[in-house]
């Protein structure tokens, strides 16, 4: 039996058809492309971290409730008895779930561009995934059309990431409540970025029984922790916890994330910094002649370049020792993109070096 013949007698196809997600090698490089948090722990932070960790007993199996962090959770973003949280290894399990608990013919729906994983897992599912075009231009929802595909096709599970990804823009709250209103399925959601947006829909979850709020730890500083959490009606979240794995949340990352949100703090002044330096990098690059950069209420920056020259200048920003995310591959809204995650002020500086290079090095072959 050949390997061709093992593979698709064993997998299905839609699993056949898919790309792996790639992480680019960020080796020797400034780490510009992945939505992360550039500050480190003071030692003295670090020092109190590693003292709460010295008596965990790793031979034993983690709280598979993660009952301490879950209350930690709740008091931080001061829920009432009547809603439950969920944790996931990250949010990407939570969305995993989420699509794992649906019928095989469900519909799930998404505004495109928006984060990846929505449509990867829904295609590894075999759901029948269906991504709304936003506004050119301006990257809003198109309201009429996100609509009319609801009615339409009658979603089980509605994503919408406020502020969104890749784009960075808070969709309208008006919006998005008409959506809620008019779903009759679940509508998720993903406020990954929220920590630099100011804005969130939790205060709306009493008034919507299928509205869930989801966070993740990974762009506040932490994302090698790998912890999300979904918060909504106790009834949806008791079914979510049915397929979850038991002890998918290990001891590891109980301790941290809960000494973390101990010193909220630190992380609320890390982000007020991220939150400024945005501000100039995005002045400095509408300032460049060819560059158009959209506003962002997220920890990155999506910029366009000039037509077709997208990639070349990504290749030339790395050459240069810079990596951000190439998103012009994904053609449609997203062709001649380029996204930048807002790094320390020096990266921020060394990237904006190297942009104005690959500029000036495009003029010149002009």
């Amino acid at each position: 039996m050949t390997q061709s013949v093992i593979l698709t007698s064993v997998f299905r196809e839609e699993v056949l058809a898919m790309a792996a997600y790639k992480v680019a090698d960020a080796q020797g490089l400034i780490k510009l492309d992945a939505m992360e948090n550039p500050y480190n722990w003071p030692e003295d932070i670090k020092k109190d971290w590693l003292e709460t960790l010295k008596d965990c007993q790793l031979n034993r199996y983690p709280d598979a409730d993660a009952r301490q962090l879950t209350q930690t959770i709740r008091r931080l973003n001061q829920l009432s008895g009547q809603f439950d949280v969920l944790l996931g290894n990250g949010s990407d399990e939570i969305i995993q779930l989420l699509l794992m608990a649906l019928p095989a013919t469900a519909s799930v729906l998404a505004p495109a561009p928006g984060f990846v994983m929505y449509k990867q897992l829904s295609d590894c599912l075999g759901l029948n995934y269906l991504g709304i075009p936003l506004l050119a231009g301006t990257f809003d929802l198109d309201l009429p059309a996100m609509l009319a595909a609801i009615e339409r096709h009658q979603p089980s599970v509605i994503f919408l990431a406020y502020p969104n990804n890749p784009t960075g823009n808070l969709f309208s709250e008006a919006s998005i409540q008409d959506i809620i209103k008019t779903a009759k399925g679940l509508v998720v959601i993903d406020e990954a970025y929220a920590p630099f947006a100011g804005a969130s829909f939790i205060n709306f979850l009493a008034q919507y029984d299928n509205l869930l709020v989801m966070r993740t730890v990974s762009k506040l500083g932490l994302a090698g922790l790998r912890l999300g959490y979904i918060i909504g009606n106790p009834a949806i979240i008791e079914q979510l916890n049915k397929i979850r794995l038991p002890y998918n949340i290990n001891s590891l990352t109980q301790i941290s994330a809960d000494f973390a949100f101990s010193n909220k703090t630190l992380f609320d002044q890390q982000t007020q910094k991220i939150c400024a330096d945005r501000a100039t990098v995005f002045q400095q690059l509408n300032e460049l002649e060819g560059i158009t950069a959209y506003p962002s209420a997220a920890n990155f920056i999506l910029f366009r370049t000039p037509e077709n020259k997208a990639t070349g200048i990504f290749l030339s920003i790395k050459k240069q020792g810079v990596l951000i995310k190439n998103l012009s591959g994904q053609g449609g809204l997203l062709s001649d993109c380029l996204r930048v995650t807002i790094g320390k002020p020096e990266e921020n500086q060394a990237f904006l070096t190297a942009l104005r290079t690959s500029l000036a090095q495009l003029n010149s072959m002009q």
